[in-house]
């Protein structure tokens, strides 16, 4: 009878064991094809509003008419938080099928090698030449490394100066005329300034302080050019004209008073703007939906402040599809990235956010010319573009940003002089970079 036992125990075993083997090769032998296709989409939001609402949108509109394909949209907190997410994902063999992730980040996921260069897709098109021809240039430029396309432009912006009309008037300034120069900007900013409110609001923590600055230093440049060189694998912050440009940040703040001190967040100063805390900001035209929404004066936006030229520092993030995985996910994924960045959902896009639709076409179109009809302000940033140039892009750029960062704050806190600051962070980001030059 124990034996007996024993072999039916053991055939058990055996039959439970051939069940599993049997499960596990049905899930793992699927073949491609089988059911609707499944992407795992990475995205942040670095603004305010309804930015999740939208994508969420136009995920529904996409998968009711592509009922062979299921985008699972994940959010995956700010910009930084997300290309951590990425990096671990791809690291752990899962990366997601697609994300948006920082233009600023093409070279390194170029070097990492874990996207797909994506001009087979834009070839493969029959209008693929007229769909990546109606993106608009300043967009573009950052969608390239070494001459291939890998990302496509999205949720795109400039840096643009909200003001308040209302402490405009209070403060005897004219409401329509904003100030457009370094010094207008130090003196409105004086005048601007009280007990109740400063005069002028920049974020400086970490991840935002180098897109502030970027557009400081391409107003101050002596010839133009930006922090790094076009193949992102040089960068010039110590020069005296940067210097001058830092030297400015820390004078707002403690020689002319009319700024709060010390490390002022990015993602209070719309808060504190809509509040009336502070009087103008230097912020993404991102938020234009919040605060067009939120506020309880009237506000005006105009280009940033220059001083021996007019510049901003384009931002904002790209679609990208990963490297690793099946090419059946890989045209799921540029399907689902073709429809997102068509005229329609990107004017709709731009409409809900205030981001700017990368394409003339959707620019062009009739919502949003009545768009910016109704909300002139939100015109400004589009328009700026003339004069907008790519923020910090280089290769290892999360630790360039750091470094430029940490130095920045440095400065700001009173450890360091700006010239010091900028010195350090120069022969920091030379030695990451270091192993480029030669390439």
């Amino acid at each position: 009878m124990h034996k007996n036992w024993k072999k039916v125990i053991s055939s058990l075993f055996t039959l439970m064991l051939a069940i599993l083997l049997v499960a596990c090769g049905n899930k793992n032998d699927k073949k491609e094809g089988d059911g609707p296709v499944e992407l795992e989409f990475f995205y942040p939001v670095n603004v305010g509003g309804p930015a999740t609402k939208v994508i969420d949108q136009i995920v529904a509109d996409f998968e009711a008419e592509n009922p062979d394909i299921k985008v699972n949209p994940v959010y995956t907190g700010n910009y930084d938080d997300t290309f951590t997410k990425i990096q671990t994902a791809v690291q752990g063999g899962t990366p997601p099928d697609l994300f948006i992730s920082l233009a600023t980040h093409r070279f390194t996921m170029e070097d990492l090698g874990i996207v797909e260069p994506l001009d087979h897709f834009i070839e493969a098109d029959k209008d693929g030449k007229e769909y990546i021809e109606d993106f608009l240039p300043s967009f573009m430029e950052d969608s390239y490394v070494d001459g291939k396309t890998i990302s496509i432009p999205f949720q795109r912006s400039t840096m643009v100066l909200y003001y308040n009309k209302d402490l405009f008037k209070e403060a005897g300034l004219d409401p329509e005329q904003p100030p457009t120069s370094w010094d207008e900007l130090i003196e409105y900013s004086k005048k601007l300034t009280n007990d109740d409110h400063f005069g002028v609001g920049l974020a400086l923590n970490s991840g935002s302080a180098q897109w502030s600055f970027g557009g400081f230093s391409l107003q101050n440049s002596k010839d133009g050019g930006n922090l790094m060189s076009d193949d992102g694998k040089k960068v010039f912050f110590d020069t005296p004209e940067n210097i001058e440009a830092l030297q400015l940040w820390i004078d707002l703040q403690n020689k002319y008073e009319v700024m709060n001190k010390g490390i002022v967040q990015w993602t209070d100063l719309p808060t504190q703007f809509l509040a009336q805390e502070v009087a103008m900001i230097y912020h993404t035209t991102g938020n234009m939906g919040n605060i067009n929404e939120n506020a309880e004066f009237e506000f005006g936006t105009a280009f940033l402040p220059g001083n021996k030229r007019m510049a901003a520092p384009t931002g904002g993030g790209n679609f990208y599809i990963s490297k690793d995985i099946s090419d059946q996910h890989k045209e799921a994924a540029w399907k689902f990235i073709r429809f997102a960045t068509s005229t329609e959902q990107l004017t709709n896009w731009s409409l809900n956010t205030g981001y700017i639709p990368p394409r003339q076409s959707s620019i062009d179109s009739d919502e949003m010319q009545k768009y910016y009809s109704e909300i002139p302000q939100a015109r400004v940033a589009y328009e700026q573009l003339e004069v907008a140039k790519p923020e910090l892009t280089t290769y290892d750029a999360a630790q360039v940003w750091r470094i430029l960062n940490d130095s920045i704050q440095s400065a700001i806190t009173g450890e360091k002089t700006a010239a010091e600051a900028l010195k350090e962070a120069q022969a920091n980001a030379d030695a990451v970079l270091e192993r480029y030059q030669g390439e």
